[in-house]
């Protein structure tokens, strides 16, 4: 994957255990200093097609032989081979996100190895459920289940979290017994070519695992998602891109599993500890300067105490740690949000780009912003930002607290930061929400559902929930 230093590389599709870059080519940019790095292959319907037909033959190759311990066993050949090219990883995904790198190799890299590893352990240990039953003859039945693969799966993945969020789908889809077509944003493919490399020296056969770079509407990704050779799709992102994923799913009936957008609430009630609710806020509203479908971009604070945290977060605001938007299109998205904040509200810490007078004033930087002030129903409290944004509002009630939370379209996340934990038990179940946080953020274990209600998505991920949306049921019924 790597080229010379100074030279510009070539990504690569892999269909079919082929690395081949066929099609026309697009740059690929680095957010930190505009810099043309690459230049990714545009996936024709052709490519699409062939790949998705490799997958198709890989069902009926050696790969339909694997029992679930041969599955496994892969799937921990897969994190073997990401820790051994761990910093090949990291400098991947800083080149392509512009993340810190502190973030890439605690986070985003881990993951994508956890991930593998969750599922290999998983789909190993996964049972079968029987029953006896009775029948008029008195000799009685058996009935018991199999898990059977779905077939071919289409990933698309999003760009905050290249790695982990493909990973994310593709471990449980393969540990399953499935074959896979994944396509990664265009903006960030660079992972996702090296994972292919990772699954290529595993020794998975040939049309397992197949990698198609390009763009999404009227390209690779609705392709993919329309092909009538692929039997499920599992997608991150945007609850748009979602809706028109949906439609050409409904031609053929094709099953679906969404983590789309958010509009995440964050509540602190005057019992909290204020030290670690802003702590915990910081995090939550900036890391990975706000490109996390988790972050919280609405926080409601109870009256007696709201003026205090909003002079902390907005202090701590200007000692983030934080990277560039991912591009120069949401750089100026995201821009644009803050103008309209900023002539209709308060700007309590950032709401402008920094200027580092270096190659970095080139990249696409906002700095970390605290909003007060406005309306309900303006777009930068009702809309997903998707940066470094979060809007600060009092409340005086739990009652309030709690419709003000659960406003609005979206339903994926939320936090509560209380000291009284019957008030915890009491709001964090209420709230309109796939996943809830208390005095916490971000805290995961990968086998518990994760998902959203509403248009933060379909489904649930984790766990035996992503195993079984990757697998048909079927049952067997034996006549004693």
């Amino acid at each position: 994957m790597s080229s010379p230093a100074g030279q510009v590389r070539r990504v690569r599709h892999y269909t079919a255990g082929r690395f081949h870059a066929e099609g026309d080519v697009f740059p690929l940019v680095d957010p930190v200093d505009g810099r043309t790095v690459g230049l990714v292959p545009e996936a024709d319907a052709a490519t699409v097609d062939a790949a998705v037909r490799s997958a198709r033959a890989a069902l009926s190759g050696p790969w339909a032989a694997y029992s679930p311990a041969d599955r496994s066993r892969a799937l921990h050949r897969i994190a073997d081979g990401i820790e051994v090219r761990f910093e090949e990883f990291v400098t991947a995904e800083c080149s392509d996100t512009g993340k810190p790198r502190e973030l890439a190799a605690a986070v985003d890299i881990p993951r994508g190895v956890a991930n593998f590893r969750a599922y290999a352990d998983l789909s190993a240990s996964r049972g079968e459920r029987s029953w006896h039953t009775g029948t008029p003859d008195g000799r009685g039945a058996l009935n018991y289940t199999v898990h059977k693969p779905l077939g071919v799966v289409a990933v698309v993945a999003p760009w905050n979290l290249p790695l982990l969020l493909l990973t994310w789908k593709v471990a449980p889809a393969l540990a399953t017994g499935n074959t896979v077509v994944a396509k990664p944003s265009e903006l960030t493919p660079s992972t996702a070519e090296l994972l292919a490399e990772v699954i290529d020296a595993a020794g998975l056969p040939a049309g397992v695992f197949n990698l198609v770079h390009g763009h999404g509407a009227d390209a690779a990704g609705a392709w993919l998602t329309a092909h009538p050779g692929v039997d499920a799709i599992a997608f991150t992102g945007e609850s748009r891109t979602g809706s028109a994923i949906m439609r050409a799913a409904a031609d053929h009936l094709t099953p679906v599993s969404f983590e789309l957008g958010g509009k995440n609430a964050g509540l602190v009630f005057a019992d909290a500890d204020l030290e670690r609710a802003v702590e915990g806020t910081l995090r939550s509203a900036f890391t990975n300067s706000g490109q996390v479908c988790l972050c919280t971009e609405r926080v409601y604070v109870e009256r007696p105490v709201f003026a205090e945290f909003a002079a902390a977060l907005a202090e701590g605001a200007g000692s983030v740690t934080y990277g560039p938007m991912v591009s120069a299109e949401h750089r100026d998205k995201v821009a644009g949000y803050l103008a309209r904040a900023a002539a209709d509200g308060t700007v309590l810490a950032g709401g402008d780009a920094p200027v580092f007078g270096d190659d970095r004033d080139g990249g696409f930087w906002v700095r970390p912003t605290v909003l007060a002030g406005l309306p309900e129903d303006h777009p930068a409290v009702r809309e997903e930002i998707f940066g470094p944004v979060v809007h600060l509002a009092p409340f005086d009630t739990e009652e309030e607290a709690l419709a003000l939370a659960n406003a609005g379209p979206y339903g994926l996340a939320a936090t509560v930061w209380t000291g009284d934990l019957s008030r915890a038990h009491r709001v964090a179940p209420r709230l309109d929400v796939g996943i809830a946080w208390v005095n916490t953020w971000n805290l995961r274990d990968l086998r518990t559902p994760f998902g959203g209600v509403k248009a933060s998505g379909i489904g649930r991920e984790g766990g035996h929930h992503s195993l079984d949306f990757f697998s048909e049921p079927m049952n067997v019924c034996v006549k004693i």
